[in-house]
């Protein structure tokens, strides 16, 4: 299995391509594009069996991890606005990220509207030999995501010790 893409709801796709490919670099695949709702295409019909009847339309965006993991970013037309994580909901709470430019990616997280949820946190601090960093970070949206500064293998595996 490897993973394809993630879908993550923004509240303003131009601020969020210039997040998403400023602060984290990610590449556009497609640029923002208008999806309608309407049954004539398999994507109108697609919409509709996902959101369900009267989604008004959104805007998407397709971006690509350097690793070839895509983000689809959606703008809906009409939407709730929360500020707090629904902890009661079952689902996806975050996505991580892998980078060697640890404290850039922090930088311009803040930079670009985010925020740092946490002080940078170390798996292993009494072993120098493991310099594995950790953060959670939120995009300007609320979105949360964490930000590993190796490998997800080389942070958890027992094989690096």
């Amino acid at each position: 299995m490897k993973m394809s893409h993630v879908g993550i709801m923004v509240g303003e796709m131009d601020k969020a391509i210039e997040f998403y490919t400023k602060a984290l670099g990610l590449e556009i695949v497609m640029g923002k594009s208008k999806v309608m709702e309407e049954k004539e295409t398999a994507i109108g019909k697609m919409c509709i069996a996902v959101f369900g009847s009267g989604f008004k339309g959104f805007n998407i965006a397709h971006l690509v991890t350097k690793d070839g993991v895509g983000f689809e970013l959606f703008e809906m037309k009409e939407r709730e606005e929360k500020h707090n994580v629904d902890f009661t909901k079952i689902g996806i709470f975050h996505f991580c990220l892998e980078t060697d430019d640890f404290e850039g990616v922090i930088e311009r997280t803040e930079q670009y509207g985010g925020k740092a949820r946490m002080d940078i946190m170390r798996y292993h601090p009494e072993d120098e030999s493991k310099p594995y960093k950790m953060v959670y970070l939120e995009d300007p949206f609320g979105n949360l995501f964490e930000l590993y500064s190796h490998s997800y293998g080389e942070t958890y595996s027992s094989e690096y010790e």
